[in-house]
């Protein structure tokens, strides 16, 4: 099965390729006309399609089948978290997060973040690989670097929850869980959130919570956060 991405793409009949993509499906698997290959635009559309003119820089398709919400996740899932100073690891928290399934990806720029920048094209790459590899066709949106103290004031409905590593009174991730709201989880950077960050998200009603007694790697809290909700929200 060859799943190719076309952002943007609804119920069309046809359809052409990005030069990217055309490459792929042409020079390097080699696909000619008639051969049944998958589109799918990132945000649940899945399109079964088949070549009608298999050009190395606008491979045409014919759109056979339409299917809806293919690897969307049944719960609305957002990470804010500071990225880590190896950007490997933040990548490596990227694609996993995908497989799991999430719905939003904010990279947080906090006081301790050794990090302040990230390449959101190359970050885009990386999520939509992974979404092909775990054979969806949704992955998650990918929003701008934003500063803690500017995300912090943003509107966010449902359960606001921040996981730092301050001794204090907690919950647990899953006592803060709401069935059918959606989720919002602040993670901070190698150096943790600031006394100043963590007071400011008490003023904006965000509930400190625990993902465990380890103490746990940017990367790995994350990717524990994500696969607590999925399982939380399967299971609840």
């Amino acid at each position: 099965m060859h799943l190719f991405y076309a952002p943007g793409l609804s119920d069309h009949s046809d359809f052409t390729l990005s030069p990217e993509e055309s490459h792929h499906a042409v020079r390097v698997l080699r696909l000619s006309i008639g051969d049944e290959i998958i589109l799918v635009n990132g945000r649940g559309g899945w399109y079964q399609s088949r070549i009608t003119h298999p050009a190395p820089k606008a491979c045409r398709v014919e759109i056979m089948k339409a299917l809806q919400d293919v690897g969307k996740p049944g719960y609305d899932l957002h990470i804010a978290i500071g990225p880590t100073k190896q950007i490997d690891r933040y990548e490596w928290f990227l694609e996993k997060a995908t497989e799991i399934g999430i719905s939003e990806i904010t990279p947080l720029i906090c006081e301790h973040s050794e990090r302040k920048d990230v390449k959101t094209e190359r970050v885009m790459r990386i999520v939509v690989a992974a979404m092909k590899q775990s054979l969806k066709a949704f992955h998650p949106i990918i929003h701008e670097p934003v500063p803690f103290k500017n995300f912090i004031k943003g509107s966010f409905p449902g359960v606001k929850t921040i996981a730092h590593c301050q001794v204090g009174d907690k919950i647990w991730l899953n006592e803060a869980y709401r069935r059918d709201q959606p989720v919002t989880i602040l993670i901070g950077p190698e150096g943790d959130f600031s006394d100043k960050e963590i007071a400011l998200s008490k003023d904006g009603g965000y509930l400190p919570v625990t993902l465990g007694s380890s103490r746990l790697r940017t990367e790995t809290a994350g990717i524990v956060a994500c696969q607590t909700i999925s399982w939380l929200a399967l299971n609840s």
